[in-house]
C-alpha cells in the first residue's frame, strides 16, 4: 500500500513538473502571442467575409 502511494505521488509530481516546464516555456518565449500573430491573417480573412447588418 505504501509503495502504491509513493508511486502515485511520484506520477503526480512528475506530471506537475512537466506541466510547469511547458507553461513556463510558453510564458518565457511569449509563444502564445507569436501563435496568435501567425493565425491573425487567417482570422481577419475569415471575419471580413461575414456579412454584417449595419442598419441603424
Amino acid at each position: 500500500m505504501k509503495k502504491l502511494a509513493l508511486k502515485v505521488l511520484l506520477y503526480v509530481l512528475t506530471g506537475g513538473l512537466a506541466f510547469f516546464v511547458v507553461t513556463f516555456t510558453v510564458y518565457f518565449f511569449n509563444l502564445d502571442m507569436k501563435l496568435t500573430s501567425a493565425i491573425e491573417p487567417f482570422l481577419l480573412k475569415w471575419y471580413d467575409r461575414i456579412p454584417r447588418n449595419q442598419h441603424l
